[in-house]
């Protein structure tokens, strides 16, 4: 089928990069991210056309954070950009004269470690992000499946806890506000200022005050063995697990493939999460229970899902 471009669109830049059908990236372009939604169409074109130099390339696919359409090609909403109702395919389609197809980042990524990363060699995984939010995927029968309005998988906006925390959604007791980079920082803060003297190396990381800790301070201090930083990672894996016991029961995959930035603990975060999961699936003693493994492709994983997903028409179900 050729080469493509993946686009990722990040909060501070857009990487396009070229992607060969094993995987493989090429060539990269970025360009910083603009502020307004038009600039960051132009930002688009510019990025794929600094990286296809010297490439015979077929498509271009993106990765938008955001509800995308069925089509591939509208983004309904996105909620860190002002795109309603946003023709992003179109678009982009005619400023840089290749087909374009557009994606939900989440599910890109999900692609993209299903195809060339941990999910090879199965054909029903559930993929989930845990970064600043939290996000996913769904690949069963070897297909990506996004529902019947492009919209599936927006799993960090199940509702955990009925009338639990407000969530940027506007909805309250969702997912992400209980496992996700923003709540670990959450729980660390809490149990700091609870019991300051359970957690003096993790203060000690940032200004002195629970205020001032960070997410990089958590990690750092829970290798150590910081009491209130490990205590914060269990809190967050507990909250992960249950989650993951649900779409079980929805889903029955093979494998949890778990990605994002927080994945990048290995362990810290991937044992805990594995015992909430069996805590918390209904027969875990009795059935088989999923792997539940770490995203191998890190932060390439949405551009490689992305470029690969405009090989085809429609490879989507």
């Amino acid at each position: 089928m050729g080469l493509t471009i993946g686009v990722d669109i990040g909060g501070t830049k857009i990487a396009a990069g070229v992607v060969d059908e094993e995987g493989n990236i090429l060539s990269t372009f970025k360009v910083p991210t603009p502020t307004t939604p038009e600039a960051i169409v132009d930002a688009i074109a510019s990025a794929v056309e600094g990286a296809r130099a010297g490439h015979e390339i077929v498509g271009v696919g993106i990765g938008a954070a955001g509800y995308v359409n069925r089509q591939r090609s509208t983004v309904y909403f996105a909620p860190n950009i002002d795109w309603r109702q946003e023709p992003l395919k179109e678009k982009v389609e005619a400023r840089v004269d290749l087909p374009v197809v557009v994606e939900n980042d989440a599910n890109a990524a999900a692609w993209g470690e299903y195809k060339f990363g941990a999910g090879k060699g199965h054909r029903n995984v559930i993929c989930i992000t845990l970064g600043t939010g939290l996000g996913g995927g769904i690949i069963i029968g070897n297909k990506l499946r996004r529902g019947h309005y492009g919209v599936a998988a927006e799993f960090g906006h199940i509702r955990m806890v009925p009338d639990g925390l407000l969530c940027g959604c506007g909805s309250q007791g969702c997912w992400e506000q209980y496992a996700s980079g923003r709540a670990l920082v959450r729980y660390a803060k809490q149990r700091a200022n609870a019991t300051p003297e359970n957690a003096e190396l993790l203060l000690s990381l940032g200004d002195g005050t629970p205020e001032g800790i960070e997410g990089k301070h958590i990690s750092m201090a829970a290798r150590q063995g910081d009491p209130v930083a490990v205590d914060s990672y269990r809190e967050l894996a507990r909250w992960a697990g249950a989650g993951l016991a649900d779409l079980a029961s929805l889903f029955d995959p093979s494998a949890f493939i778990v990605g994002g930035g927080l994945s990048e603990e290995g362990e810290l975060v991937l044992d805990p999460i594995r015992k909430s999961y069996k805590r918390w699936l209904v027969g875990g003693n009795w059935r088989p229970v999923a792997d539940v493994i770490a995203a191998q492709l890190g932060n390439k994983a949405g551009l490689v899902g992305a470029a690969d997903l405009a090989r085809e028409p429609d490879p989507i179900m």
